[in-house]
């Protein structure tokens, strides 16, 4: 391993934890978004990750939930059908926000993994210069 190795790994790992906030920010936000039923269902967005040979994570790519999402009687919506339902997502906001202290939590490990790297590598080349 090189002296910078830990430095790009914990990189790969701040961005992809970002990616995932992100996208967890935005199923959080449209859990209750309302689509009539002739309409696709808000779909939330899923972070895929990839491991790399060298220790860090590529963000591999995004899958997306049902667009069918589930029907709601909601008589009073003014998207209503003609039977009385709308169409919402499918995202169970609690599995949303366990993820979102996941995400949060390795994105914290990320910087504390940066943080000290760099304070070793300070440290490293202060006693080089005396």
């Amino acid at each position: 391993m090189g002296a910078f190795d830990t430095l790009r790994i914990a990189n790969t790992s701040l961005g992809a934890h970002q990616v995932w906030l992100d996208a967890l920010a935005d199923n959080i936000a449209n859990v209750n978004t309302v689509r009539s039923t002739d309409q696709d269902a808000f779909r939330a967005t899923y972070v895929v990750l990839d491991p790399r040979a060298d220790g860090g994570v590529d963000v591999e790519g995004f899958a997306q939930s049902s667009a069918e999402g589930r029907m709601v009687s909601a008589p009073d919506n003014p998207l209503a059908d003609a039977d009385g339902y709308v169409r919402m997502p499918d995202t169970d906001m609690s599995s949303q926000m366990s993820q979102l202290v996941m995400a949060q939590r390795g994105y914290q490990a990320s910087v504390q993994v940066t943080k000290t790297a760099q304070d070793t590598y300070t440290a490293a080349l202060q006693i080089g210069a005396r």
